[in-house]
């Protein structure tokens, strides 16, 4: 599996206020709830660091869908340093989600947040509603959600899912696009797959 060229790290600016409220409001609320397990709270800023460093390589625009949000991590980082994106955040644990709709607030983001399991929330969104990118982090088996947004992806778009090896799955109407490794350690791979309308629409005729 190939790995694409990264733009260089400028290519995205992060905003360290944003950061740092998202960051602050995790910890807070973490002490509370279970937003995110002890070997992310021991490394939340490589955590936060990883999540960039997949926006820098995904390049974030237009709708973009993320699938099993939890605690935020990747996609608000994602959306801070991404402000021609507007996320779509489905989160079904109500704890997980209400933190969502907090830091989206707080951070004052471009994004929705459903508190939702993945197949309702598909029913509630717009039908012309097309997603640019989709991301999602160890969220169940690819092979049995990712069919389903078929409808809902616009032609070209981008799935980044953040995994523990290169290996991308194989899905009618998804080529496989390339992996990249995350700074996080050599078991955090960004595999991304793309889809083409036109392979779609033929498993139809």
């Amino acid at each position: 599996m190939s790995n694409a060229t990264r733009p260089p790290a400028s290519a995205l600016i992060p905003h360290p206020s944003s950061l740092e409220t998202y960051k602050t409001a995790l910890i807070t609320w973490n002490a509370k709830i279970n937003l995110i397990g002890p070997e992310a709270r021991a490394n939340l800023d490589d955590h936060i660091a990883e999540a960039i460093a997949a926006a820098e390589i995904l390049q974030p625009e237009g709708e973009v869908l993320d699938f099993g949000s939890g605690g935020g991590l990747p996609a608000i980082p994602m959306a801070i340093v991404s402000p021609k994106a507007r996320f779509h955040l489905v989160e079904a644990d109500a704890k997980k989600w209400a933190f969502l709709k907090h830091v989206v607030r707080e951070c004052r983001l471009n994004a929705v947040v459903y508190g939702d399991r993945l197949a309702r929330a598909l029913a509630r969104f717009p039908p012309d509603l097309r997603f640019s990118l989709v991301v999602s982090r160890a969220v169940g088996n690819p092979e049995e959600w990712l069919p389903s947004l078929k409808p809902h992806l616009a032609d070209g778009a981008r799935i980044g899912l953040f995994q523990g090896s290169a290996d991308g799955p194989r899905i009618d109407g998804f080529d496989d696009s390339g992996a990249h490794k995350l700074p996080r350690g050599e078991a955090n791979t960004l595999v991304t797959l793309t889809f083409h309308v036109e392979q779609y629409s033929l498993s139809f005729a």
